[in-house]
């Protein structure tokens, strides 16, 4: 398998129709995955309905990576996530993530915090939001 990155992840979880979003998970993310978003903790399951939420709410966008390093099983990235959101808005925020990969190239933890850089206040907490 090849080695996974940001880019890649999020196109296919958010910004792509296919592949569905069992297959990006299993592509991009082991089956025993952790993620801390802004402190808050979820496991595989919880970063699905996560992102099932999300596929909800955003109808485009697009990442942009402003810095990422991979040093054996460690990647760190600062990238932008701008979302066009089903009521309209268009909301930008820089994210700061950690990541450790499994031996096949998927993230298998991530920690990460995010700020809104431009949008409506509720836009906040696309992060987290479920």
């Amino acid at each position: 398998m090849t080695s996974t990155d940001i880019t890649r992840a999020i196109n296919d979880l958010l910004f792509t129709p296919v592949p569905d979003l069992e297959e990006a998970l299993d592509r991009h993310f082991t089956p025993d995955y952790r993620q801390r978003t802004n402190g808050v903790w979820s496991d595989r399951a919880g970063f699905a309905q996560h992102m099932a939420r999300l596929r909800s709410m955003v109808r485009g966008g697009h990442i942009e990576v402003h810095e990422e390093l991979r040093d054996g099983a460690r990647y760190a990235d600062r990238h932008t996530v701008t979302v066009r959101l089903e009521n309209g808005r268009v909301s930008r925020t820089e994210v700061y993530l950690f990541a450790r990969m499994a031996p096949d190239g998927r993230f298998r933890r991530v920690e990460e915090t995010t700020l809104l850089v431009d949008g409506h206040p509720d836009d906040g907490n696309l992060g987290t939001v479920r």
